[in-house]
């Protein structure tokens, strides 16, 4: 008898511990202030994200290889952000190609993929190479790097989920085990 109780109790400590659980930040990166230029041609800053959690990845467009990826798992991931009725977020990709990446370029790009509500995105640019250099590593502790002789820009496959304050908290993998359902969790806690 007395293995029973202790058995329920634990399963009660265990389950009771999985639906309180709470957001636990892993990053402290402080983003630095910006004023880019969105593919809708409008001016989008930190300022502007004040108060808005967000997602922010690293692309560009004439990328083949892991961009077509990444922002085709940011469609489920906004997806299943939407499915939540979550309605206090924004999604921002930075291109690391910002020569060559015009608002118009970018707003064509966005439009090969199903965004419903695409009023969510800010795709960036606006900024040089150098800019965005700097910029990646200072406000998100990740390399941007474009090859020399090459269209190639190296970056990372993360996505950052960036706090209300402009604070990078979290990054998740982008590319191949995206973690769509601790994404929105950690989204939807962090508002809390």
């Amino acid at each position: 008898m007395k293995r029973i109780y202790l058995l329920v109790l634990v399963c009660i400590s265990v389950l009771s511990g999985c639906s309180a659980a709470k957001f636990e930040a892993e990053h402290d990166f402080k983003v630095k202030d910006f004023q880019f230029t969105n593919h809708r041609n409008d001016t989008v800053s930190l300022e502007s994200l004040k108060g808005t959690p967000w997602l922010a990845m690293f692309i560009y467009t004439r990328c083949s290889t892991v961009c077509p990826p990444m922002t085709s798992n940011m469609v489920d991931v906004h997806n299943a952000i939407e499915k939540e009725n979550i309605e206090n977020y924004k999604i921002v990709g930075f291109t690391v190609d910002p020569a060559h990446d015009t608002p118009d370029i970018l707003n064509n790009y966005l439009s090969y993929y199903p965004v419903e509500n695409t009023s969510k995105w800010e795709l960036l640019t606006g900024y040089k190479q150098t800019e965005m250099t700097q910029f990646a590593l200072q406000s998100f502790n990740t390399v941007v790097k474009k090859l020399r002789g090459s269209d190639d820009v190296v970056h990372d496959i993360k996505y950052f989920l960036v706090d209300q304050n402009g604070t990078v908290v979290k990054s998740y993998d982008g590319y191949s085990e995206v973690p769509t359902e601790e994404i929105v969790n950690d989204l939807e806690n962090i508002q809390k």
